[in-house]
């Protein structure tokens, strides 16, 4: 993965403290062509993100795009909103960001498609749009930045097939928890993780679309799992991440199953995923560098609001079905219990004394991470 990257990312992120509300301003801000100390034309973006059941937005996305955002432009205005799952919400958050003035608009939609409408509204004023995290669909966008989604699929297939296989259960059965049906990104990690599961000699016994990614709803779907399949009907679980691989511990647990010999896969690297890999509880996750990403988007954000463009992130383009989208994407990698100290430790994702409570204290012990 570009750790280099993430540090530089990191070490520019960190040399600015975090403000204390999405909606601080430094000095005039507004919708105005003031000029930055920085050297810049000043202005007012809108970070919108889709959901806060998923723990990142909160704690990495959303203070990490501040932080380098202020950085650049110290006298701009972030006006920030989350849309909790609901779709109309987060249509009625862009609009009032537009009528408050901001000139560039970053947007994790809820619902790839719906947020093309979302787009249009802001194209019809002039506004660009930064899709990030999911690709807006059918849409002008500017700029879309994510990881390879696919390939995170295909990374936490090919993880399970493996520890399967090396536990010679090569032709069992599995349970396949996706991701919520209107996310783009769901799609992506359902076929990245079809494209070898079909192939693996593993059956697919029984498997979901989890609705708004809530772990609720994906331990109810792996309760009904084992109530089809049986206690011993099944031999490890693709969860799409972290939060839905947590409502499948937790249904395995209260069923009267040891979820440390059902391997389950995660992605996210949330605290909660590191922590139960630390106990076996979970096999593995996907570790998503934020801290390179939502720098990143605040750069094109930006950039955007200079009127300049930012084709030294682009690395990519993707075909969103209107346009190909001048695309930055990053690199996911595997996170298991052997590597947790050279990635998200070694980049300060988490700390030890973070994972490591008392809780976790013999776990971490057990497999060497210590401070």
């Amino acid at each position: 993965m570009h750790t280099r990257s993430i540090r530089r990312a990191v070490a520019l992120a960190g040399a600015l403290v975090l403000g204390t509300a999405g909606l601080a301003a430094c000095g005039g801000g507004g919708g105005g062509s003031s000029t930055s100390s920085s050297g810049g034309k000043s202005g007012t973006v809108a970070l919108l993100l889709p959901e806060n059941k998923t723990t990142r937005y909160e704690a990495q996305d959303k203070p990490l795009f501040e932080k380098r955002f202020k950085q650049l432009c110290p006298n701009c205005k972030i006006i920030y909103s989350n849309a909790e799952q609901d779709p109309a919400k987060q249509q009625s958050q862009a609009e009032a960001a537009i009528t408050n003035g901001a000139k560039v608009l970053v947007l994790d939609p809820v619902d790839a498609k719906a947020a093309a409408s979302i787009v249009t509204r802001a194209k019809s004023s002039g506004i660009p749009v930064v899709s990030y995290d999911r690709l807006i669909e059918n849409a002008d966008v500017n700029y879309f930045i994510s990881f390879d989604n696919r390939k995170v699929g295909e990374l936490q297939a090919t993880a399970l097939v493996d520890k399967l296989k090396g536990e010679g259960k090569a032709n069992a059965k599995i349970v396949m928890i996706n991701g919520s049906p209107t996310d783009s990104n769901a799609a992506d990690f359902k076929a990245g993780a079809h494209s070898v599961l079909d192939k693996s000699g593993l059956t697919i016994a029984k498997e979901y679309d989890t609705p708004d990614w809530s772990p609720d709803k994906a331990q109810t779907e792996m309760e009904q799992a084992i109530t089809a399949l049986g206690k011993g009907g099944f031999a490890g679980v693709y969860a799409a991440n972290d939060g839905t691989a947590g409502g499948a511990v937790a249904a395995m647990r209260s069923n009267g199953v040891d979820p440390t010999t059902r391997p389950s896969t995660g992605q996210d690297a949330e605290l909660a995923g590191i922590q139960r890999i630390v106990v076996g509880q979970q096999y593995m996750t996907v570790y998503k560098a934020i801290n390179e990403e939502a720098p990143q988007a605040a750069e094109l954000a930006y950039g955007l609001l200079q009127g300049k463009t930012s084709s030294s992130l682009v690395n990519r383009h993707m075909n969103n079905g209107k346009i190909s989208v001048p695309s930055v994407i990053l690199t996911p990698v595997t996170v298991t219990q052997k590597n947790i100290d050279s990635t998200v430790v070694k980049d300060n994702f988490w700390t030890v004394s973070q994972i490591c409570t008392s809780a976790y204290a013999a776990g971490c012990k057990k497999i060497g991470l210590t401070s």
